[in-house]
Protein backbone atom coordinates (compact mmCIF):
# COMPACT_ATOMS: atom_id res chain seq x y z
CA UNK A 1 0.00 0.00 0.00
CA UNK A 2 1.38 3.38 -0.96
CA UNK A 3 0.90 6.13 1.60
CA UNK A 4 -0.51 9.47 0.56
CA UNK A 5 1.82 12.40 1.28
CA UNK A 6 0.17 15.78 1.56
CA UNK A 7 1.94 18.55 -0.33
CA UNK A 8 1.61 20.51 2.94
CA UNK A 9 3.07 17.81 5.17
CA UNK A 10 3.99 19.43 8.49
CA UNK A 11 7.21 17.45 9.01
CA UNK A 12 8.99 15.17 6.54
CA UNK A 13 9.27 12.18 8.91
CA UNK A 14 5.62 11.92 10.00
CA UNK A 15 5.04 8.95 7.70
CA UNK A 16 8.01 6.93 8.97
CA UNK A 17 7.28 3.29 9.77
CA UNK A 18 5.50 2.84 13.13
CA UNK A 19 8.41 0.91 14.62
CA UNK A 20 10.79 3.79 13.82
CA UNK A 21 10.68 5.85 17.03
CA UNK A 22 12.90 8.68 15.85
CA UNK A 23 10.03 10.92 14.73
CA UNK A 24 8.12 10.13 17.95
CA UNK A 25 11.21 11.24 19.89
CA UNK A 26 11.44 14.44 17.86
CA UNK A 27 7.75 15.23 18.34
CA UNK A 28 7.93 14.58 22.07
CA UNK A 29 11.01 16.77 22.53
CA UNK A 30 9.29 19.45 20.45
CA UNK A 31 6.27 19.24 22.77
CA UNK A 32 8.49 19.37 25.86
CA UNK A 33 10.28 22.44 24.51
CA UNK A 34 6.94 24.07 23.65
CA UNK A 35 5.49 23.40 27.11
CA UNK A 36 8.72 24.72 28.64
CA UNK A 37 8.07 27.91 26.68
CA UNK A 38 4.51 27.92 28.01
CA UNK A 39 5.78 27.56 31.57
CA UNK A 40 8.26 30.37 30.93
CA UNK A 41 5.38 32.60 29.85
CA UNK A 42 3.61 31.86 33.15
CA UNK A 43 6.45 32.97 35.44
CA UNK A 44 7.57 36.51 36.17
CA UNK A 45 10.92 35.88 37.87
CA UNK A 46 13.58 36.86 35.32
CA UNK A 47 16.18 34.44 36.70
CA UNK A 48 13.78 31.52 36.35
CA UNK A 49 12.72 32.72 32.90
CA UNK A 50 16.38 32.68 31.81
CA UNK A 51 16.83 29.21 33.33
CA UNK A 52 13.76 27.88 31.51
CA UNK A 53 15.00 29.33 28.23
CA UNK A 54 18.28 27.47 28.70
CA UNK A 55 16.41 24.25 29.50
CA UNK A 56 14.29 24.76 26.37
CA UNK A 57 17.46 25.12 24.28
CA UNK A 58 18.89 21.91 25.75
CA UNK A 59 15.74 20.02 24.79
CA UNK A 60 15.94 21.35 21.24
CA UNK A 61 19.64 20.45 21.02
CA UNK A 62 18.66 16.90 21.99
CA UNK A 63 15.77 16.83 19.49
CA UNK A 64 17.65 15.50 16.40
CA UNK A 65 19.91 13.17 18.40
CA UNK A 66 18.43 9.84 17.28
CA UNK A 67 18.65 10.89 13.63
CA UNK A 68 22.02 12.66 13.80
CA UNK A 69 24.28 12.89 16.85
CA UNK A 70 24.16 13.98 20.48
CA UNK A 71 25.45 17.54 20.88
CA UNK A 72 24.53 18.45 24.46
CA UNK A 73 27.84 18.89 26.26
CA UNK A 74 28.90 17.28 29.54
CA UNK A 75 29.09 20.80 30.99
CA UNK A 76 25.45 21.44 30.07
CA UNK A 77 24.37 18.18 31.68
CA UNK A 78 26.37 19.08 34.78
CA UNK A 79 24.72 22.51 34.83
CA UNK A 80 21.30 20.84 34.87
CA UNK A 81 22.41 18.41 37.58
CA UNK A 82 23.64 21.36 39.65
CA UNK A 83 20.32 23.19 39.16
CA UNK A 84 18.51 20.05 40.34
CA UNK A 85 20.68 19.89 43.45
CA UNK A 86 20.03 23.58 44.15
CA UNK A 87 16.28 23.02 43.82
CA UNK A 88 16.47 19.90 46.01
CA UNK A 89 18.25 21.93 48.68
CA UNK A 90 15.60 24.63 48.48
CA UNK A 91 12.72 22.16 48.68
CA UNK A 92 12.81 21.99 52.47
CA UNK A 93 12.00 18.29 52.54
CA UNK A 94 9.03 18.63 50.17
CA UNK A 95 10.58 16.03 47.83
CA UNK A 96 10.85 13.31 50.50
CA UNK A 97 7.30 12.13 49.88
CA UNK A 98 5.03 11.27 46.97
CA UNK A 99 2.80 14.20 46.13
CA UNK A 100 -0.22 14.69 43.93
CA UNK A 101 0.42 16.77 40.79
CA UNK A 102 -1.55 19.82 41.89
CA UNK A 103 -1.13 23.33 43.19
CA UNK A 104 -0.60 26.56 41.33
CA UNK A 105 -0.83 26.73 37.54
CA UNK A 106 2.93 26.91 37.05
CA UNK A 107 3.54 23.88 39.26
CA UNK A 108 0.88 21.93 37.37
CA UNK A 109 2.58 22.83 34.08
CA UNK A 110 5.90 21.67 35.54
CA UNK A 111 4.28 18.38 36.61
CA UNK A 112 3.04 17.80 33.06
CA UNK A 113 6.59 18.38 31.83
CA UNK A 114 7.91 15.95 34.47
CA UNK A 115 5.67 13.20 33.12
CA UNK A 116 6.51 14.00 29.50
CA UNK A 117 10.21 13.69 30.33
CA UNK A 118 9.56 10.28 31.89
CA UNK A 119 7.74 9.31 28.68
CA UNK A 120 10.84 10.49 26.82
CA UNK A 121 13.02 8.17 28.91
CA UNK A 122 10.62 5.30 28.20
CA UNK A 123 10.72 6.02 24.47
CA UNK A 124 14.53 5.99 24.55
CA UNK A 125 14.54 2.60 26.26
CA UNK A 126 12.07 1.27 23.67
CA UNK A 127 14.42 2.55 20.95
CA UNK A 128 17.35 0.79 22.65
CA UNK A 129 15.34 -2.45 23.01
CA UNK A 130 14.91 -2.38 19.24
CA UNK A 131 18.69 -2.67 18.97
CA UNK A 132 19.50 0.99 18.28
CA UNK A 133 22.29 2.77 20.11
CA UNK A 134 21.22 5.38 22.65
CA UNK A 135 23.81 7.75 24.03
CA UNK A 136 23.99 7.25 27.82
CA UNK A 137 24.26 11.01 28.26
CA UNK A 138 20.93 11.39 26.43
CA UNK A 139 19.31 9.10 29.00
CA UNK A 140 20.97 11.15 31.74
CA UNK A 141 19.62 14.36 30.23
CA UNK A 142 16.05 13.03 29.91
CA UNK A 143 16.06 11.73 33.49
CA UNK A 144 17.52 14.98 34.80
CA UNK A 145 14.83 16.92 32.96
CA UNK A 146 12.13 14.89 34.71
CA UNK A 147 13.76 15.52 38.07
CA UNK A 148 14.19 19.20 37.28
CA UNK A 149 10.53 19.72 36.50
CA UNK A 150 9.47 17.80 39.61
CA UNK A 151 11.70 19.86 41.86
CA UNK A 152 10.65 23.02 40.05
CA UNK A 153 6.97 22.16 40.66
CA UNK A 154 7.68 21.86 44.38
CA UNK A 155 9.48 25.20 44.38
CA UNK A 156 6.75 26.92 42.40
CA UNK A 157 4.11 25.65 44.82
CA UNK A 158 6.18 26.78 47.80
CA UNK A 159 6.64 30.23 46.26
CA UNK A 160 2.88 30.46 45.66
CA UNK A 161 2.12 29.41 49.24
CA UNK A 162 0.54 26.16 48.03
CA UNK A 163 0.86 23.12 50.25
CA UNK A 164 1.72 19.81 48.66
CA UNK A 165 -0.97 17.15 48.81
CA UNK A 166 0.76 13.96 49.88
CA UNK A 167 -0.30 10.77 48.14
CA UNK A 168 -0.14 7.44 49.97
CA UNK A 169 -0.60 4.55 47.58
CA UNK A 170 -2.79 1.61 48.46
CA UNK A 171 -0.53 -0.58 46.34
CA UNK A 172 3.05 0.22 47.34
Amino acid sequence: MELYHSPWEAYPFLSDAPEDLRCDFELLTDEIASRTGLLRSQVEDETLRAELLRVCELVYHANPTLRTRFTVTPEEIQWLADVCERLRGQSGGRCARFVLPQGCTTACTAHILRVQCKALVRLLYRHAHQGHPVEPALLDLANLLSGYFFLLALGLNAHAGQEEAEFVSRNY
